[in-house]
């Protein structure tokens, strides 16, 4: 797992006895990016996969929508990522990343936010704002709607609520580093028929969201219709912001919702999904991708 996880010692205490032994813990350090050159946010993270990482947190922030954006990505350091090379050693956790540091190259075209002293820490567009303007802005910003049929014949996202229930638990079995530390939050992408396309885990939720995100605009799999994206946390506001931006119909979550969540769903049309747990679940929005059963009649 390279950096992804470290061990520390700790006493452990069961039943009255005391033990001494090695644990394993997650790895969390922070992420500078930078775009084009200059510093633009600092995230705290779990190392690896940083440079999808950079690239999904900038297509929440409205600065990429398609691959032909990204010219690469470094690490200052000195290890190179072009935009349309899959991965390195360095990125697949080969032992050579080591750095802390890195910065997006946009191609030329793409219009860059005026970067000022004033941010130069971890922001998001969502940050030090009211609802209205958080809303306004995702509005504004958002390069695609939310489309069930990606401009084709295709029928709109129909999906049965069985389906929904059984995602937590192909999203648990994927969790590889959380089985060894416990201390992860991931977030996975499905197809419509509950095939599992990608799973991201980081120690920040929004993280791991960013990080399949990322990897999708890599690919040149902008936008992500016909996808549902799960994630093991509460939906807040920024993680729908993330969806809508990424062009996700569906967002579920086992925990609860915030209330500008909702109301960003309901404004853009996601279908907000919360508290997914076994056969149970809130329908906060966007109902009509839902195949519900008639409600028994009553007597």
């Amino acid at each position: 797992m390279g950096r992804v996880t470290e061990r520390r010692k700790v006493i452990r205490i069961r039943d009255g006895a005391v033990s001494t032994r090695p644990d394993t813990l997650v790895a969390e350090e922070p992420l500078e990016i930078r775009l084009n050159g200059k510093p633009l946010a600092i995230t705290m993270r779990t190392p690896g996969d940083d440079f999808a990482l950079a690239a999904g947190f900038l297509v929440s922030e409205g600065v990429l929508a398609e691959q032909k954006d990204l010219r690469n990505i470094v690490y200052c350091a000195g290890a190179t990522y072009g935009g349309t090379s899959r991965s390195s050693e360095a990125e697949s956790g080969g032992g050579s990343n080591t750095y802390n540091v890195v910065d997006v190259k946009t191609a030329p075209d793409v219009a860059v936010p005026d970067i000022t002293l004033e941010r130069n820490v971890y922001t998001t567009s969502s940050c030090g704002l009211c609802g209205k303007a958080s809303l306004d802005a995702v509005r504004t910003t958002a390069r695609w709607p939310i489309d069930d049929t990606h401009g084709g014949d295709a029928p709109p996202v129909r999906l049965d609520p069985e389906l929904l229930a059984a995602l937590p638990d192909r999203l648990r079995a994927a969790q590889r580093v959380f089985d060894r530390t416990g201390g992860l939050h991931a977030a996975a992408l499905f197809s419509e028929d509950g095939e599992l396309l990608d799973v991201r885990e980081d120690v920040g939720r929004h993280n791991a969201v960013d990080k399949l995100v990322g990897r999708a605009l890599q690919s040149g799999a902008l936008p992500l219709s016909r996808t549902i994206l799960l994630v093991s946390g509460r939906a807040s506001f920024e993680l729908a912001q993330k969806a809508v931006m990424a062009g996700v119909p569906v967002l579920a979550a086992v925990s609860a919702p915030s209330s500008l969540a909702v109301d960003l769903a309901v404004e853009s049309g996601l279908t907000l999904v919360g508290f997914l747990r076994g056969a149970s679940m809130n329908v906060y929005a966007g109902e009509d991708r839902i195949a519900l059963r008639a409600a028994a009649s009553q007597g």
